[in-house]
């Protein structure tokens, strides 16, 4: 049984690491992201969120929704963990 999460792990973080030869090099100015959001996050941000740090117009405006059912998702996988760790033993 052990084997085979041995060879489970392992497959799954080889296609994710295959997958990942496509993402452009870090930092690169021709990125998308770099090319196309960044720019207009910088440039309007203030003006379409009347909040004055960027991080946190982004993160709280435009992000909002994401940022929330991301801190749902790891609310979850903690009651999970505490749910199984605590389980009594029969």
């Amino acid at each position: 049984m052990k084997a085979l999460a041995l060879v489970t792990t392992l497959v799954t973080g080889a296609i994710l690491l295959y997958g990942t030869m496509d993402f452009p090099a870090w930092g690169d100015p021709q990125a998308p992201a770099s090319a196309h959001l960044s720019p207009h996050y910088i440039e309007q941000a203030i003006a379409e969120t009347q909040v004055p740090n960027i991080v946190t117009a982004i993160l709280g405006d435009y992000r909002g929704y994401d940022t929330m059912f991301e801190t749902v998702v790891i609310y979850c996988a903690g009651l999970a963990v505490i749910s199984i760790l605590r389980r009594s033993r029969s």
